[in-house]
């Protein structure tokens, strides 16, 4: 009876636990599956319930190689003398870290392989923005969610940064300002996306009285592709910088400032005091703070379906409102297949950033 009742005390954690770590795998692993099928499917609704037939790849294959290819990739056109700079460049930048992985690390064989796999990734990707970016080209909704992500979170770093940096200073006021700083984030992504939309209308915004003043009256800067993207942009970083700039504000008040007031007895300069002993030691909570924003910014949908409804045509439309157009539209195949390939490219990307900036952070250190 003792050895049950001890076997009962050791197994009492596991009896409490398991139940709950079985349930919440079961909500994590089940629909991801489930969805993971769907992509290889085509569904059909008929009398008295749904017909799921097995496709392979034809709706992967549809969207790059098939009718989705130009909303998915885009337009492709010809290079200019810029756009191969920009891709020698980025290549370089490429094998560069590859010979830095052989030459100074511990090189495995699977390690290598990666890298390079990586290296093409990120080599495709910089071609198609190239391709389509330019004159004759048309980015498809791959490119720009690429566009809404790194363009959007390097102003929202930055403006974060700054205003981080700006009120860590002792000026009179401060408080007030950093309580007005956050109340962009408290309001909800529909609202800004209303906000700015009638910000944009010139005809009947709440600026229109300005704009007609002015003769802009009729003119409306979201009926152009990179006026609406910009307008959506400038929503995406008015929202999200008050989350950098609270958590860099953190990181900046919590820092040691026995070496900032050595380096000032010493003569530094507030930039060298930045550069050298600021930065290197809030670049851990950067890590963090990009890797976080970049897998939300990734499921940017709200602000491009209410201020523009993907348009001009197709022209503000991120893989997410593609994938929700399609689900709409009953293509639960298509729209499931659309997320799988964000779902893979978000992990990708994400590993390769927090390798590359862990890297960094520990030469620095």
């Amino acid at each position: 009876m003792q050895r049950v009742s001890d076997w009962v005390t050791r197994s009492s954690r596991s009896f409490f636990i398991w139940p709950a770590v079985a349930i919440l795998l079961f909500f994590a692993i089940f629909p991801l599956l489930v969805s993971l099928y769907l992509s290889f499917s085509r569904i059909k609704f008929a009398r008295g319930g749904v017909q799921v037939n097995f496709v392979g790849l034809a709706n992967y294959r549809k969207l790059f190689v098939g009718s989705e290819q130009s909303h998915f990739l885009g337009v492709f056109g010809q290079p200019s003398i810029l756009g191969w700079i920009v891709f020698a460049a980025v290549m370089g930048f490429m094998l560069v870290g590859l010979g830095i992985y052989i030459t100074r690390g511990s090189p495995t064989i699977m390690g290598f392989i990666l890298r390079t796999l990586l290296a093409v990734l990120i080599g495709v990707l910089a071609w198609l923005v190239i391709i389509t970016l330019n004159g004759e080209g048309r980015p498809g909704t791959l490119v720009v969610t690429l566009v809404y992500v790194y363009v959007g979170i390097a102003f929202q770093y930055l403006l974060g940064l700054m205003l981080a940096l700006l009120t860590a200073q002792q000026l009179r006021g401060r408080r007030f300002f950093r309580v007005v700083f956050l109340i962009p984030m408290m309001i909800t992504p529909v609202g800004v996306a209303y906000m700015f939309r009638m910000l944009a209308d010139m005809s009947k915004g709440p600026f229109a009285p300005l704009w007609q003043a002015v003769g802009l009256g009729e003119f409306s800067w979201v009926n152009t592709p990179w006026g609406a993207r910009w307008a959506i942009m400038i929503g995406d970083i008015w929202q999200w910088t008050p989350f950098m700039f609270i958590v860099l504000l953190a990181a900046i008040e919590g820092q040691a400032q026995e070496p900032v007031e050595a380096a000032l007895v010493d003569g530094a300069n507030r930039w060298q005091i930045f550069r050298n002993l600021t930065f290197p030691q809030i670049m851990p909570v950067t890590t963090a703070l990009i890797l976080i924003r970049m897998i939300e910014a990734y499921k940017i949908v709200d602000l491009p379906n209410v201020m523009t409804n993907g348009g001009p045509g197709t022209a503000t439309e991120s893989m997410t409102l593609q994938a929700f157009f399609s689900w709409r539209t009953l293509d639960i195949g298509g729209s499931a297949a659309i997320a799988y390939i964000l779902l893979v490219l978000v992990t990708i990307l994400s590993i390769a950033f927090v390798s590359l900036l862990r890297q960094r952070t520990t030469e620095v250190i």
